[in-house]
């Protein structure tokens, strides 16, 4: 039997980052980074204006006061930024608007609002110190500086910066594409109407893997693609699968894993590529499948997990979740975790690593409490609507067979 930290490790092993390619900027939004981002030129790449007002040297206004203000001829507008900056005679002013180039000979900008708005000839009652309101070149970046590194992922403030830079294409790690193909006859799709008390009273079994694994793969920040339920039929279910793997850099497969007849994804995956099947130490979710299907750099990593919504959810966040940001290019793959005291006690079992669903409270500053929203003892038998309570994963380790009112533990947590 496989550690937990076995299985990752080998899930980590096939989880190689998208081949990064060139994009179009406002495409890059949700993808990482692939090289760093360089700043081209200085910036600003002259000395420019801060505000809108009257450059001038400031030494010209030396004998300047409120009650007897220098006065300063306007020689000059400027009001678009860009171009060559100006050169400013002695004993002269320019009114210039933000971002707009100072001219040569003017080390201060004085506000509109320290003035009398002149047109022709302007009053400033005061000596601004050297470089007021002046930005100076490069004083927000400097030439070959890197603006944005790589492994960062891109949104709307790190998009908004390479713009401003004149980037208009960008090299990323594209959103992974992954395929969720939920398997078994007795799987019905969720009903636009449900079916009336009277009308249908034989046993129905929703896909609650699909949609769930899917809200959880784009939350992730890749793309996914759910497919089915489809059929334990053998030959449909390969068929099913070769379709799906031109457009697929993962195959996550929930059910079909069981000792069965009509179980046949073992016998499916075989040929198709190198996929093996452990039993990990862990608890739920004790059957893994993991390989890749195809060969070479085109090959494609699967993990097949079993039908069970609280099994196949709970791999996911120790396995999948992990290996689809490392694909994705992410450097911090793993949910955030905290300690935290346990308000209740439960057994476990030594040699298996537990992850319980729970509920956790508490703030940094004083402490965090956890508390199971089910029975710990029973996790094999847990419902999709207990897990839908929790928040948090509490992870018992393979060597603690009890757990006690007050224990420490780690808690991943799954939401803010």
């Amino acid at each position: 039997m496989r550690t937990v930290g076995d299985q990752l490790a080998a899930v980590l092993s096939v989880a190689r980052p998208v081949r990064p390619l060139d994009v179009v900027l406002t495409d890059a939004v949700g993808c990482i980074l692939a090289v760093d981002l360089t700043v081209p030129t200085d910036v600003p790449a002259m000395p420019v204006a801060a505000c809108d007002g009257y450059a001038l040297a400031s030494e010209d206004l030396e004998p300047a006061t409120p009650s007897a203000p220098v006065q300063l001829p306007v020689v000059h507008d400027v009001w678009a930024a860009g171009g060559e900056a100006l050169r400013l005679a002695a004993g002269q002013s320019i009114r210039i608007s933000t971002g707009a180039p100072v001219p040569t000979g003017a080390d201060a900008v004085v506000p509109l609002e320290f003035s009398d708005r002149g047109d022709v000839r302007v009053r400033i009652g005061y000596r601004p110190a050297v470089g007021a309101n002046v930005v100076a070149a490069g004083a927000h970046a400097r030439r070959g500086d890197v603006a944005i590194s790589a492994g960062t992922r891109m949104g709307a403030r790190q998009i908004a910066l390479a713009a401003s830079l004149g980037y208009a294409r960008v090299r990323v790690h594209p959103k992974p594409r992954v395929v969720i193909m939920t398997i078994g006859d007795e799987l019905v799709a969720p009903m636009r109407r449900l079916p009336s008390r009277d009308a249908d009273a034989e046993h129905v079994i929703y896909d609650a893997n699909g949609p769930a694994l899917r809200t959880a793969v784009q939350d992730a920040g890749a793309t996914a693609i759910q497919v089915g339920p489809v059929s334990d039929e053998h030959a449909v279910l390969r068929e099913a699968l070769e379709d799906q793997l031109v457009r697929a850099d993962l195959v996550v497969t929930t059910g079909g894993l069981s000792d069965g007849p009509r179980d046949t994804v073992r016998d499916v995956l075989s040929p198709l590529g190198s996929v093996r099947f452990d039993r990990v130490s862990m608890s739920p979710g004790r059957l893994q499948g993991l390989g890749l299907l195809g060969e070479g750099d085109e090959a494609v990593p699967i993990f097949a997990l079993l039908g069970q919504p609280v099994a196949a959810q709970i791999s996911y966040e120790v396995f999948v979740r992990p290996a689809l940001r490392a694909i994705a290019g992410y450097s911090e793959i793993y949910r955030p975790s905290v300690v935290a005291r346990a308000t209740v006690g439960w057994p476990s079992v030594a040699g298996e690593r537990q992850f319980v669903p729970a509920t956790l409270q508490g703030a940094p500053g004083e402490g965090y409490q956890v508390t199971p929203v089910g029975d710990p003892a029973r996790l094999a038998d847990w419902s999709v609507s207990a897990l839908s309570d929790a928040n948090a994963l509490v992870v018992v380790p393979e060597e603690q067979s009890a757990v006690r009112p007050g224990d420490s533990l780690h808690c991943m947590i799954l939401e803010g």
